[in-house]
């Protein structure tokens, strides 16, 4: 109640609250809606029981790398010696 007091004695903070609720409310429901709706993850396995039966052979899919070997970008280099 000490807090609906305070809203009460400085009626400037009821935007800042509003606003501040509204932004909350609007960030966990798109965390929420993303993290649902994730392909890639499967939370409900009794729709889709079997989902690796639907990979497209078309679309590259990359597992694992074995072996990979690092080599500097030219143009990379190029820039970190010219900024330094």
């Amino acid at each position: 109640m000490q807090f609906f007091s305070l809203l009460r004695k400085r009626k400037e903070l009821i935007p800042l609250v509003a606003l501040m609720t509204t932004a909350a409310t609007v960030g966990i429901s798109a965390c929420v809606y993303f993290l649902a709706t994730k392909t890639d993850v499967i939370v409900n396995k009794s729709r889709n029981p079997t989902p690796w039966e639907n990979v497209d052979p078309t679309k590259p899919q990359k597992l694992i790398t074995v072996n990979q070997k690092w080599e500097p970008v030219d143009e990379l280099q190029m820039v970190k010696r010219y900024t330094k």
